[in-house]
């Protein structure tokens, strides 16, 4: 019989999941070992074992939002694109796309990564040596330079985005997304020093041209899961706001958010932070530098725009906040956060 849990339901129909793998021919038997993961969004990550096989399950939040079952799919099919790659990345099992099988939410199966979390907790090993810590940011160059050289074209994702024009509209797009804030009731509107300034820049200096290629959108240390025995990256995971961009803004969004040698930084608090020992920014932009053809002379403006796109992203939480959306507490953290981001930002454009 499967087994069931009353936290999972009614987001998880277990049952309903056995009945969708044995149509796709997955083993059979009873579900056991639920647990629920703990992630870096509401979207729902379970792991569970059937029939020998260890699997993760993953879909939207239990309180679907519109775009919930497109992240999913899409996240599905850049996965199901990575298979046969070098990119670190968790293996796709099977994917449904079928809202009438588990109560309107689309879903998929992946395989566990054998790895941490470096922003949650050290392992002994990495905890100890400063050295392997400086590694872990070479790593995690070298994965997303991994995932920049990809042929998003031959590995089938040619629709997968709308690269043309793509630098064109980054500054209109986010600030129109930080206008959409006024919906929310309480937001007084963004305290963000510098905003019109750094946006006249990054449209004033923006690179002509780019090659199109894979991106991640979300490229930090809290998205990637390093290997137990030493410092390489075991996957890059949460994949919700991936599309066919330009790879370098991947580069300056890591590089914005990476925590400073000592620790310091624009990001949240954070294990491997607090422990300090990792390269730097710059040490990072030179080991992907090794690994690409890419032209890297306008980072800094990358840097910028990952500033700039990633505080209006967080800020969209303090306005929830203030609608009484989202608790106090992670508003005001993040505001903190978007408020360095900006200042870092300033920083890069001289002024």
């Amino acid at each position: 019989m499967t087994g069931s849990s009353p936290q999972l339901e009614p987001a998880v129909d277990l049952r309903a999941l056995a009945d969708w793998m044995d149509r796709e021919g997955l083993p059979g038997g009873p579900i056991t070992g639920v647990e629920r993961l703990a992630g870096g969004t509401q979207n729902i990550l379970i792991r569970f074992t059937r029939g020998g096989r260890c699997y993760v399950f993953r879909r939207g939040p239990e309180h679907l939002r519109p775009r919930s079952n497109d992240v999913i799919a899409r996240e599905a099919l850049v996965l199901a694109a990575l298979e046969g790659t070098d990119v670190p990345h968790p293996r796709l099992i099977a994917a449904c796309t079928d809202e009438s099988v588990l109560g309107g939410a689309v879903f998929y199966l992946m395989e566990p990564v054998e790895g941490f979390n470096a922003t949650v907790a050290m392992p002994a090993l990495h905890a100890s040596d400063a050295g392997i810590r400086h590694a872990m940011g070479l790593s995690a160059a070298e994965a997303l330079a991994r995932l920049g050289a990809v042929d998003h074209v031959a590995v089938g994702l040619d629709d997968f985005g709308r690269p043309e024009g793509f630098l064109e509209r980054q500054v209109g797009r986010w600030m129109s997304e930080l206008d959409s804030y006024s919906r929310y009731d309480g937001y007084p509107g963004p305290d963000m020093p510098g905003l019109d300034r750094v946006a006249e820049w990054l449209d004033a200096n923006r690179p002509s041209s780019f090659a199109p290629g894979i991106m991640h959108g979300d490229y930090h240390l809290a998205n990637l899961m390093y290997e137990y025995d030493g410092p390489a990256v075991a996957a890059i995971v949460d994949w919700e706001m991936s599309t066919i961009g330009d790879p370098l803004l991947d580069l300056g969004w890591l590089v914005a958010m990476w925590p400073a040698p000592d620790g310091e930084g624009v990001a949240a608090p954070s294990a491997v932070a607090a422990l300090g020992g990792l390269c730097s920014g710059q040490e990072l932009v030179a080991r992907y530098a090794e690994l690409t053809s890419r032209d890297l002379s306008a980072i800094d403006w990358y840097t910028a725009l990952a500033c700039f796109k990633c505080g209006i992203v967080l800020e969209g939480s303090n306005a929830r906040a203030c609608a009484g959306k989202a608790t106090r507490e992670v508003g005001d953290l993040l505001h903190a956060i978007t408020l360095g981001l900006f200042a870092r930002a300033r920083t890069i454009i001289g002024g």
